[in-house]
This record gives C-alpha cells, sequence and structure tokens, in this order.
C-alpha cells in the first residue's frame, strides 16, 4: 500500500516567508544551505518533531529532493498538513540562482 502523494514546490514557489527545514547531514549544511534555514538532520526528526511548526509553509529540503521527500511523508502521517518537499532539492535552489550561505568558510556549495 502506498501513503499519500507528498506535495512539492518548486524553488521559485518559495516564498520569504516559508520555513526553510534543512534536513541533510551536517558536512551538507556547513558547505552551502539557503539563509534563514533552519538545520535537522533527517535521522534527528523522529526525536525533534515538536520543534517543526505545525502552521505555516514548511518546505523540506535535501541535496536532490529524496531524503526531503521521506520527510516530508513522515510528517504528513504524524499530522502536519502544512508540509511540501523542495523538488529538485538544493541542486534546484543553486540552479535557480537563489541565495546560499556556508559555515565552513569556503565558498557556499552543495555537496
Amino acid at each position: 500500500m502506498f501513503g499519500p502523494q507528498v506535495p512539492t514546490v518548486t524553488t521559485p514557489e518559495v516564498g520569504a516567508s516559508a520555513y526553510l527545514l534543512d534536513v541533510r547531514e551536517p558536512d551538507e549544511w556547513a558547505a552551502g544551505h539557503a539563509p534563514g534555514a533552519h538545520h535537522l538532520p533527517m535521522m534527528e526528526v523522529p526525536a525533534r518533531i515538536a520543534e517543526i511548526p505545525e502552521d505555516g509553509d514548511v518546505v523540506v529540503v535535501c541535496r536532490s529532493g529524496g531524503r526531503s521527500a521521506q520527510v516530508t511523508a513522515y510528517l504528513m502521517q504524524h499530522g502536519w498538513d502544512n508540509v511540501r518537499n523542495l523538488a529538485g532539492g538544493m541542486g534546484a535552489w543553486q540552479d535557480a540562482g537563489r541565495e546560499l550561505v556556508s559555515e565552513d568558510g569556503q565558498p557556499a556549495r552543495v555537496l
């Protein structure tokens, strides 16, 4: 049995007020992420689920969209109805010319 279709959003559709939930690993986050994003590695989501807003737009992002789709489905199964997966992940974000910031002193990049 398949779960509900995971709703997606494209980079141009992500508004300034969206809560961007980055579920990549710490090294990926440090290399480059969207300004104002919130880092919560995928494997920590079950333990830290209360940190994720239940209202407003929540956009889940990873490198290419696979892990974030899993997290989006997980959140939907646990009652979140305001979550969407970023189609194409941080690769699409970068390709669209959206801003990236790094935490490691190197130019921002997507690992």
